[in-house]
């Protein structure tokens, strides 16, 4: 099968497609014939700025071809998506069972990509940030794959103001068909502050700005891989708070709320209050282009391998 790989940090051009043998499917395991692949920006950071090689992880979708002992509730033919730990950018990917859920009739593979560990990840942060009916909400990365549901979630979560925060004025239009009340841009002197809560998916030197736009016991919810610093004064003064979120401690923590949220994400598809947007399908050999298009922050939604 095609994998691909990395053997040092650098930009997408470290990226290399190998043929490999596929997978076996281990207790509790799914093994899956992927249809897509999401890539995040957490992975591209790793291949840029990582320590070492790293094997790709994300979300996958696809049909079971497989399954390891122990596994209930999936059988070969079942179309599935979920996350993959290991060798996800590859034409076979193995998923824990417990972390799958099943792809409705309606759905590709491409849409559960878009829709679940992105979905999962924006629900979650809102959740994080306690936020209350009519107050106002600042959302960074607002065009990402997470973003972009972020928006939708806080209007139907009955946010009173919701303001998307980009990194180009080009996506301005984009993110206010998405339900953004207002628009504004990294580089702005006045980010229509203050907020009551704000989402933070870009981190590193935009979360000094951000934790100066909260208002008096606002609640900013840190969720990107970017990093960055806090003064802890900038807190006090406010007497707000920074919330950390990571899918993952849900994922392996919570699992009963794991996957009723990916029950809900799939009910407001199919009724119309939560849609993807999709940037690109790209095929897996060509990964290195999904990379740079993120890396270059040009994605309007999701980035999307096909093999």
């Amino acid at each position: 099968m095609l994998r691909i790989r990395h053997e040092v940090n650098g930009g997408p051009e470290v990226l290399f497609a190998e043929e490999v043998d596929r997978p076996e499917a281990a207790p509790g395991e799914l093994l899956v014939r992927t249809g897509a692949i999401g890539v995040t920006l957490p992975t591209v950071r790793k291949v840029r700025e990582g320590s070492g090689p790293v094997s790709f992880g994300g979300e996958v979708a696809g049909t079971v071809v497989s399954t390891g002992a122990d596994v209930t509730g999936f059988a070969v033919g079942d179309r599935v998506t979920g996350l993959c730990f290991a060798d996800a950018y590859a034409e076979y990917a193995v998923l824990n069972a417990a972390l799958a859920t099943t792809v409705p009739d309606d759905a590709t593979a491409v849409d559960a990509v878009a829709l679940v560990r992105s979905g999962l990840v924006a629900r979650g942060a809102f959740e994080a940030g306690r936020v209350q009916p009519g107050e106002s909400v600042l959302i960074t990365a607002a065009a990402s794959a997470v973003g972009t549901l972020a928006l939708q979630l806080a209007k139907a979560g009955g946010a009173g103001r919701v303001v998307a925060a980009v990194g180009s004025a080009d996506k301005a239009d984009f993110v206010r068909g998405l339900g953004a009340d207002a628009v504004v841009l990294y580089e702005d002197a006045d980010w229509g502050a203050p907020y009551d809560v704000i989402l933070d998916g870009v981190g590193g030197e935009l979360l000094g700005p951000a934790v100066r736009a909260l208002a008096m016991g606002g609640r900013l919810v840190a969720f990107s891989s970017g990093g960055g610093t806090v003064e802890a004064y900038e807190l006090l003064v406010r007497g707000a708070s920074v919330i950390g979120f990571q899918m993952r401690a849900i994922a392996l923590g919570r699992p009963d709320l794991y996957a009723r949220w990916q029950r809900e994400l799939w009910e407001q598809r199919a009724a119309g209050t939560l849609r993807t947007t999709v940037h690109e399908e790209i095929p897996l050999a060509e990964a290195a282009r999904a990379h740079a298009a993120i890396e270059q922050r040009r994605n309007r939604g999701k980035v999307v391998l096909v093999p």
